[in-house]
Order: C-alpha cells, then sequence, then structure tokens
C-alpha cells in the first residue's frame, strides 16, 4: 500500500517541532520538501525540529536574507531554502541551484513558488495552515521517494 497524503495537526510551536523531528527522522538522501503557508504558520519552526532531529544542536534561522543555509548531520548534507524575498526565479540560476539539488542531499525548500521554473520537483509537499489556535499540515507525496517516506511517518504515528 502506498500513501500519497497525511494529515497531520501541531497544537503549539513545540509540537511542530516534534513533527519536523519525526519527519526527520524516516527522510532518505535526495529527498526535496516543498513547505507553503502564510507568513507565521510554522514553515521554519517545521524545519527547525527536522534540521535538530538530524542531530543539529545550534540555532536554526530561517535563510531569508541568505536564501540557503547549508548543515552537514550525521554525514548528511541538508540544505534549508527561504524563498521568500527572492526576486525572480533567475537568481537561483546564477546561486548553482542545480548543485544543492542531488541524490545525496536533502532539501527543505520555503515558499517554493518563487523559484517555480528554476526548482526541481518535490517529493514531497507539505502545506501548513491555521486551525483553531494550532495548525493543520498536509503532506503529499509526489514521488515514489515521496510516497515511501509518508508510509514510514504514517506507521510511526
Amino acid at each position: 500500500m502506498t500513501v500519497d497524503r497525511l494529515t497531520l495537526t501541531a497544537i503549539d510551536e513545540e509540537a511542530m517541532v516534534a513533527r519536523g523531528a519525526a519527519l526527520a527522522a524516516v527522510a532518505k538522501p535526495g529527498l526535496v520538501i516543498y513547505l507553503a503557508g502564510e507568513l507565521g504558520m510554522g514553515k521554519t519552526t517545521l524545519c527547525r525540529g527536522f534540521i535538530q532531529g538530524l542531530g543539529h544542536a545550534g540555532a536554526v534561522k530561517s535563510p531569508t536574507y541568505t536564501l540557503v543555509e547549508p548543515y552537514e548531520l550525521q554525514g548528511q548534507q541538508v540544505y534549508h531554502f527561504d524563498l521568500y524575498r527572492l526576486g525572480d526565479p533567475e537568481e537561483l540560476e546564477f546561486m548553482g541551484i542545480r548543485d544543492y539539488f542531488n541524490s545525496e542531499a536533502i532539501c527543505l525548500v520555503e515558499w517554493p513558488d518563487r523559484g517555480e521554473g528554476a526548482l526541481p520537483p518535490a517529493d514531497i509537499r507539505i502545506k501548513i495552515r491555521v486551525e483553531g489556535s494550532g495548525r493543520r499540515l498536509l503532506l503529499s507525496a509526489d514521488s515514489p521517494l515521496g510516497k515511501g517516506v509518508l508510509k514510514q511517518m504514517q506507521a510511526q504515528g
């Protein structure tokens, strides 16, 4: 059985960090994750949980001005992108975007719509919306790799 979609909730910031860590626990090299949602929905918080879940002990800041923040975690290369301030997707070509997306790296991309046309397709898309005082995370898999990750997430509860 494959899993194409998964809906999760996070009642607060701590729960959002835990969701990110749970996703990191089943992530595979080559995974591309797009994160969408309005400002303040928790995209960076989810990324922080993911990156800390892989063992990063320091702060995880949003790469809003640098566009990308690299991490080397347990021998795994992770790139955290925030394209909110991107003026034109062509800027990504100038920074060598294709070098970041490879079969060994995991890429987390906030505001992927801003880089449309320059980014590779996502394996997993996460849409974050308000639900009461918390958040609803709608995960969808767009590739066999993404479906396998969602299946493992569903199995872990």
